[in-house]
């Protein structure tokens, strides 16, 4: 029987060489997964704040049926902060297992994932998102927190630049977050919002945010897992008003569903635009993604950040993010602004 209590879980040690540092990391998807998967070998004092906009796939279906938050990106990040051993390795492939059926017989499962009917049924059995969370970072031995950024399932739309009738561009809204991710194919997205516009952010993660050494945004889809937090009023209040500095990480390629024609500068104006009081101490980039790094040094001084630029890809040609390379990036900002005089001094 469920007494809300936190079992005990197999023990989990920081590396011996990791600073002491309180980290919150923003996003959804593979993204944040990347980004967690380098943190989780530099501190176990970290937590995940996650979108809940997704509306596609087995997250989409959960959520329509259950009424629930969307699980996907939740499951994700609890994925990521498996220890590396055999417990963790184990729990990380129960959760990320998809079941595809068999035969001529339809199957109810098709496609959901083991980790999000998991996390469903948590939250139906305790009845809080928040604690059914928790349990499933227990039962995996998880180096972190996983947390919503909101309570409220939250639906998102962008307005899109497409080819009218008359060859001219006109603004087109579409909505849902799988729907946005394709927007490439009929224009260019030019800004998104979230539905309901004044959801209140999920409590815990905004004390994260405040609480934390360092604030984390990104890598990640731009418009539909990096924005969604700028635009919930408390979450982009938190995040202009923690005392933790600030790192924002660029993806590998610009060309993505959502971004085709927006150059690495382009992205940094795109969230300048959409939260013009938000600053960043720091933003990591590789250099095989920034055309002109001229023009990228000068978008990221007008968000108030240095630029640290580092080889973080994990082969050439992919644009997936090596853990082991993305965590010698972080730890490199993380000692240069221990030094109080060293991060004016990067370039």
């Amino acid at each position: 029987m469920f007494t809300g209590q936190i079992p005990l879980v197999p023990p989990r040690t920081a590396p011996s060489d990791s600073p002491r540092v309180r980290v919150a990391a923003l996003g959804g998807g593979h993204g944040l997964s990347a980004s967690l998967a380098a943190l989780r070998r530099l501190t176990t004092d970290l937590t995940a704040i996650v979108t809940v906009a997704d509306d596609g796939g087995s997250s989409g279906r959960l959520r329509a049926e259950y009424d629930v938050l969307p699980p996907g990106d939740l499951r994700m990040a609890l994925a990521a902060l498996c220890d590396d051993s055999d417990w963790g390795r184990t729990w990380r492939d129960v959760m990320q297992h998809r079941f595809k059926g068999h035969g001529d017989v339809p199957s109810s499962l098709e496609n959901h994932a083991m980790g999000n009917l998991l996390i469903v049924t948590l939250w139906e059995l305790l009845g809080n998102t928040v604690d059914g969370l928790r349990w499933a970072g227990a039962l995996l031995g998880a180096r972190g927190t996983v947390l919503p950024m909101s309570g409220t399932p939250l639906h998102i739309r962008g307005s899109v630049l497409a080819q009218g009738d008359d060859g001219g561009l006109v603004a087109r809204t579409v909505s849902g977050q799988a729907n946005l991710a394709e927007a490439s194919r009929i224009g260019m997205i030019e800004s998104v919002e979230l539905e309901p516009a004044d959801a209140p952010g999920c409590p815990e993660a905004l004390e994260a945010i405040e609480l934390a050494d360092w604030v984390i945004l990104g890598p990640g889809s731009w418009y539909t897992s990096v924005l969604p937090h700028l635009l919930l009023p408390e979450a982009r209040q938190a995040l202009e008003t923690t005392p933790a500095r600030r790192l924002l990480t660029m993806n590998l390629t610009t060309q993505t569903r959502e971004t085709t024609g927006l150059s690495a500068p382009d992205h940094l104006r795109v969230l300048r635009r959409h939260a013009p009081d938000l600053r960043f101490d720091a933003v990591v980039a590789d250099p095989s993604a920034v055309g002109d790094r001229d023009a990228f040094r000068e978008a990221a001084g007008e968000l108030g950040a240095v630029v640290f630029f580092d080889k973080v890809g994990a082969s050439p040609g992919r644009p997936v993010h090596s853990p082991l390379r993305l965590a010698n990036a972080y730890h490199d900002v993380f000692t240069t602004f221990s030094s109080p005089d060293s991060a004016s001094e990067v370039s």
